[in-house]
């Protein structure tokens, strides 16, 4: 008498064995040990069983086991979703501003001292440790000289927080170079990260690498963050205009590859030369078109309008060169959001609920009186959702 054949008990796997030396990306599978896993996103080094709930490999199950059911999927839905800087997504843009741990010259300030309309605080910066890929945080001597203290620190974060703002941590600046290019220095880049986020109460992290990124690492290692803290988590970035200048750049494959949990991208429209805008033109530094032309190529490649902001120096000295007056990013957002006045250029369609401006930096504003911050922040409240 024949028996029926177990199809599940024999299913193989699918994935080829695992190479320790080849990259994978998002859904791969291998097999490793008598086991199936899939990638959730890119990997390389990373060993399959051995990143636990939260890492880069998802177990399937024994190879010869029925093969695994899928999460059912969620429906979508029309209805707006939470930001968690505050309300929702569209039509609801942010001020961020990076407040000075140095003294450079501008005005030491506690944090206490920010004024409300910057909703976003990155706090400039971490650095690096003797360990690569991982950074670390303390307050800076002027500070703590002046009597500034850490648990004062760490108190003005949580009543920033209690407002409704939000403050992140800032990884690189100028200066900074912390090398996150595998996926140890991944491992480690998103453990230090986690452990300043549970130490100081951060919501998140900035990612102003200004010497080459890793597309790649940094995507599992923020995917790493993403996945322990959950979907509060606020995460932004503010690249050069030189790294969305290509697809194949760094930026603008980690921007479009992670805008699944991407707060919003502020670009540094400023210590720039001349680059291409979205309709393949040149533009200069310095006037509307150059914010809104390059501002296009990021809407263009993908992301929302909610994930777009506008990076500008807060007074002259804050930069080398660049700067233009705060009256003049009114007009670029105007332009986005509602083809009104524009320059030369003018985008083929408008995108309203843009994600606001940033300005470097909140020490630099203070000199001013916080011009920036009163002429841009003030001006959010007639953009289009």
């Amino acid at each position: 008498m024949a028996f029926a054949h177990n199809a599940s008990a024999a299913a193989a796997c699918e994935g080829a064995p695992w190479d320790a030396g080849a990259i994978y990306v998002g859904d791969d599978r291998v097999s490793h040990q008598d086991r199936e896993y899939r990638a959730k996103w890119w990997t390389t080094g990373e060993t399959p069983g051995t990143t636990g709930q939260w890492g880069v490999w998802e177990d399937l199950g024994p190879c010869d086991g029925a093969e695994p059911t899928a999460p059912p999927t969620e429906e979508p839905t029309d209805e707006p979703t939470e930001d968690p800087t505050g309300g929702p997504n569209q039509g609801n843009a942010h001020l961020t501003g990076y407040w000075h741990n140095f003294d450079n010259g501008s005005t030491l300030l506690e944090l206490n001292q920010v004024p409300d309309e910057y909703d976003i605080i990155a706090v400039a910066f971490a650095e690096q440790t003797a360990t690569p890929g991982a950074v670390d945080f303390a307050l800076d001597a002027g500070l703590t000289s002046a009597g500034y203290t850490e648990a004062e620190f760490k108190a003005d974060i949580a009543a920033a927080q209690a407002e409704g703002r939000s403050v992140v941590i800032s990884v690189g600046g100028e200066k900074g170079n912390v090398t996150v290019n595998d996926g140890t220095t991944a491992a480690a880049f998103a453990d230090s990260v986690l452990s300043l986020m549970d130490e100081y109460g951060f919501d998140g992290v900035d990612i102003d690498l200004e010497h080459g990124i890793n597309a790649g690492a940094l995507e599992t290692a923020l995917r790493a963050i993403h996945s322990a803290a959950g979907d509060d988590l606020v995460y932004t970035m503010a690249p050069q205009t030189i790294d969305f200048q290509s697809a194949s750049a760094g930026y603008y494959q980690l921007a479009t590859r992670t805008k699944d949990f991407l707060t919003i991208v502020n670009m540094q429209y400023y210590n720039s030369g001349s680059m291409l805008g979205c309709d393949g033109q040149v533009y200069a530094q310095g006037d509307v078109d150059f914010l809104t032309a390059q501002a296009c190529i990021q809407l263009e490649a993908g992301l929302d309008p909610s994930q777009v902001g506008l990076g500008l120096p807060a007074v002259t000295r804050a930069a080398g060169s660049g700067y233009v007056d705060p009256s003049m990013v009114n007009d670029a957002l105007d332009c986005l959001t509602k083809l009104t006045n524009c320059g030369d250029f003018t985008p083929d369609r408008a995108y309203p609920g843009i994600g606001g401006a940033m300005t470097w930096s909140i020490n630099w504003d203070a000199t001013n009186g916080y011009r920036f911050a009163n002429t841009v922040a003030g001006h959010f409240g007639s953009l289009p959702a």
